[in-house]
């Protein structure tokens, strides 16, 4: 039962260390923090961030919001942070949709490219953001079998 104490107080003490590189919010912003359980080869995994807002809006459209996850490294540290400075204009289609269907909650997200980051269970993934954003998270992982691509 001691040994068991002891494994947790130390991970808890390397959390709090790594912890110490990445400095609190400014005002107005959130600092977001996932850490990642350990895997047993983590260069098969990828950690897609994803920020955005709830909103109430018609079940039809898309939306989407502009702007962009930027990577910053930790002056003194090295380590890789990650800041979404804004959510830009909310921008949708504009299909054509009955106007007695109710609302729904539905997550927006930013639009463009996924912003894939490497998996690294040993450093917290820190992300700071505009206070009311939301900031989520989704693993991907790699098949464990490579296919040949044929010659052309």
């Amino acid at each position: 039962m001691l040994a068991l104490w002891a494994c947790f107080a130390v991970l808890a003490a390397q959390a709090a260390d790594n912890m110490k590189a990445f400095p609190a919010a400014e005002a107005g912003m959130v600092r977001h923090v996932l850490q990642l359980p350990a895997q047993d080869d983590e260069a098969d995994f990828k950690v897609e961030l994803i920020a955005g807002r709830t909103l109430e809006l018609d079940p039809g459209n898309q939306y989407f919001f502009s702007g962009s996850i930027a990577e910053e490294t930790i002056q003194g540290w090295g380590f890789p942070r990650y800041v979404v400075s804004s959510l830009g204009s909310l921008a949708g289609t504009l299909m054509a949709i009955d106007p007695s269907q109710p609302k729904v909650d539905r997550f927006v997200a930013l639009r463009g490219e996924a912003h894939l980051i490497r998996y690294n269970s040993r450093l917290p993934i820190v992300v700071y953001a505009p206070e009311g954003v939301e900031v989520r998270y989704r693993i991907w992982s790699a098949s464990a079998q490579a296919k040949a691509i044929d010659r052309g």
